[in-house]
């Protein structure tokens, strides 16, 4: 975990097939199952989602529940499989466990720790706590409105947004489409149409790849992209006359096209790309 936390929280199939503790082998991660009990435990150490290319439907859905929890999918329909309840077994004995959540093909970003809070048979699914806060809750009860924005909130620092600007990220290789900067940790993911606007969602159609000079300017209207993909910049902006940063980082990038990532499916969304330049045009 720390290996991949040094390394901006990514981490591959192949590095958590190595990892080792006390001098033994104790792979993270099983290459074919989604829930990994190691010969060594009684429980489970760690589960995961598998990635799903934008554009497709996922094998399962991990939802929400009226209670703001996440819920993550038994392995198949019988509650007895041995990967559900080694799974069980963590959820019985509050253990902490290892969330790997697919970026790309063998590509996962860890959370860690989370927790299992309850076992809904009925519903072949754990509910997830994602940090201490969460595991206050009481699974299945429903919750005020303050209550669960709150919840949500909690989700969403903890899982949503890190994803979204990892899978972004990934989908860019890691550089910004404006500027083609490669320094990740000078890089985020800026959605296209804000977030909690229709069709804000966090999605990789709806995000583009850019620096932090690139995101604060597309934000503040400084900076556009037009759905053809060419970047403009607003008049006024053109014409002052400032510093080298101004010249080059900004003034430069007028006219010129952004990278798009290789996969078609993971590119700006053409429609959504429409609806921010219109934004743009008409504020400048």
């Amino acid at each position: 975990m720390e290996r991949a936390h040094s390394h901006g929280e990514l981490a591959t199939q192949a590095e958590l097939s190595k990892f080792t503790f006390e001098g033994i082998r104790v792979p993270l991660l099983d290459r074919q199952r989604g829930i990994r009990k190691p010969a060594i435990l009684d429980a489970a150490l760690s589960f995961r989602t598998t990635f799903t290319p934008p554009g497709q439907s996922p094998p399962y859905e991990d939802r929400e529940g009226q209670d703001g929890l996440l819920r993550y999918k038994y392995r198949g329909d019988n509650p007895n499989h041995p990967e559900n309840i080694a799974l069980r077994r963590a959820y019985e004995h509050d253990l902490p466990l290892i969330w790997f959540v697919g970026v790309a093909p063998g590509v996962y970003l860890p959370r860690y720790p989370v927790w299992l809070v309850a076992d809904e048979r009925k519903e072949l699914q754990f509910a997830v706590a994602l940090d201490e806060d969460q595991k206050l809750i009481e699974p299945g009860t429903f919750l005020e409105p303050d209550r669960r924005r709150y919840v949500e909130r909690l989700t969403k620092l903890r899982l949503h947004q890190p994803l979204f600007r990892a899978r972004v990220l990934q989908a860019y290789g890691a550089s910004c489409s404006v500027c083609q900067l490669r320094h990740s940790s000078l890089l985020e993911a800026a959605h296209i149409i804000p977030d909690g606007q229709p069709r804000g969602e966090p999605i990789v159609p709806n995000g583009l790849s850019l620096c932090k000079i690139h995101h604060a300017t597309f934000d503040q209207g400084i900076l556009g992209i037009r759905p053809d993909h060419v970047v403009e910049v607003r008049k006024d902006i053109l014409a002052e006359v400032d510093g080298p940063m101004l010249r080059h980082g900004i003034q430069e990038m007028h006219g010129r096209l952004i990278s798009l990532p290789r996969d078609r499916a993971a590119r700006p969304d053409r429609d959504r790309l429409e609806v921010r330049y219109e934004q743009f045009r008409k504020a400048a």
